[in-house]
């Protein structure tokens, strides 16, 4: 049996490596955009906030498109489209110039994560596609080492505009890589009958189109979307203000955020794949689903607590390690929650309903970049953010739990009309 399945797990890894590289490159550079263009942190809440005003309209939006053409084409067009955004960051130096380009990326961004859903939906069998989902989501972690190493040295020696311009440009060479490796199982060459047997071994139904708007009658959808909504502002909280809180607390320069930012992602990696694994390895010893899944989210949950202790951490390295363990565990939580949209829902409606999900969590990430905003400007102090960081997740597992006792796949007879169940099979 051919493992080209692992190649493509690779091309989706390095993807999500691109696109949070995009988005943290304005993390990095906090310090350095305020001083030179005199904003606060209210104005930098603003730019965060139309990011993720446009990142949750283009999940929706990107999400079904995605679900119309098919993996292949939709993600090389959000890749492309995000990958121009990021490099109109560097045509102007206005606040309006920098919100039309924030809210370009934050649409285009929209897709990686329900295109690379349904790949891992479409190449893997079910039993392995929490530790594939947390294989390609470490790609989230290598893009934000890789930024803060990349973007202080480009900043220094050509200037910050630069730093935009490189970023973006590395998307149009993933994106020759994608269009020449990729294919769907049943088409591509190197997939052997084998393995095509061994992905397809779930008996699910096979692909075909779904509108988004039905998903949301059904249970699993809001389980899925109040979840994602609890959990992925905390995300964007480490992600656009950690750099700035070490560069505040701890007294670091540009040159000097390199390593604890490095630091920091690298324990994710380990929470990511670990994440995946565990559930993954819970079912393979024969575990259901539901344990597997929630047993690992629970596991998750309990290790982000210690964060909330983080703001008042003595030293830069022990702040570092706490912030590492929750990234960690956000990581290991993200991956089987997004895997927990392929237990319950059909191929044909993973991206749609990951995209829901998307628009969720980033209608939090804009409530989460007021607060913080707010209240940085009034107090300067980090107690409350790191405070809903570590209570977050265990919030999020209670209310999946309550709505969603069992991860029962969703039964589309009562609530789909005709054509959408005849698409579904």
């Amino acid at each position: 049996m051919t493992h080209y399945r692992w190649v493509i797990c690779a091309i989706l890894f390095l993807g999500v490596s691109k696109n949070y590289m995009d988005r943290q490159v304005l993390g990095v550079l906090k310090s350095t955009l305020q001083h030179d263009l005199g904003w606060n942190e209210i104005d930098y809440s603003n730019l965060v906030l139309a990011f993720q005003a446009a990142y949750a309209l283009g999940m929706v939006v990107v999400g079904g498109f995605i679900d119309r053409v098919g993996t292949r084409v939709g993600y090389a067009v959000t890749m492309a489209f995000w990958s121009l955004a990021s490099m109109a960051h560097a045509l102007g130096g206005s606040m309006l110039s920098f919100l039309v380009a924030r809210a370009a990326l934050g649409f285009g961004e929209a897709g990686v994560f329900p295109v690379s859903i349904k790949t891992v939906a479409e190449w893997f069998p079910r039993k392995e596609r929490a530790l594939a989902t947390g294989i390609f989501n470490g790609g989230t972690n290598l893009g934000a080492i890789a930024t803060p190493l990349l973007v202080p040295w480009i900043t220094l020696h050509l200037g910050w505009r630069w730093a935009f311009i490189a970023m973006g440009a590395l998307g149009f060479l993933w994106l020759i890589a994608w269009w020449g490796l990729y294919r769907k199982p049943e088409e591509h060459p190197r997939c052997s009958a084998a393995e095509l047997a061994y992905i397809r071994s779930d008996a699910e139904k096979p692909p075909a189109k779904v509108r988004w708007w039905p998903l949301l009658g059904y249970r699993q959808t809001w389980a899925f979307l109040g979840a994602k909504f609890l959990t992925d502002p905390v995300w964007w909280f480490y992600l656009f203000w950690i750099p700035g809180f070490l560069q505040q607390r701890h007294g670091l320069n540009l040159t000097q955020i390199g390593l604890p930012i490095v630091v920091i992602y690298l324990i994710s990696d380990v929470g990511s794949v670990g994440g995946g694994w565990l559930s993954s390895r819970l079912i393979h010893r024969g575990r259901s689903v539901n344990f597997a899944r929630k047993i690992a989210m629970l596991v998750c949950a309990l290790s982000v607590v210690p964060v909330v202790f983080a703001y008042r951490a003595p030293g830069m390295w022990e702040a570092v390690l706490l912030i590492g363990l929750a990234c960690a565990a956000h990581q290991g939580f993200s991956a089987n929650l997004f895997t927990m949209a392929t237990d319950i829902f059909p191929r044909p409606a993973v991206a749609s309903v990951v995209g829901i999900g998307g628009m969720a969590g980033a209608i939090g990430g804009m409530l989460i970049a007021k607060i913080v905003g707010y209240i940085l400007q009034w107090t300067g102090s980090y107690l409350v953010p790191f405070l809903i960081a570590g209570s977050a997740y265990l919030v999020a597992l209670a209310f999946l739990h309550i709505v969603l006792p069992r991860l029962q796949p969703a039964e589309f007879k009562d609530a789909l009309p005709a054509q959408e169940l005849n698409a579904l099979g």
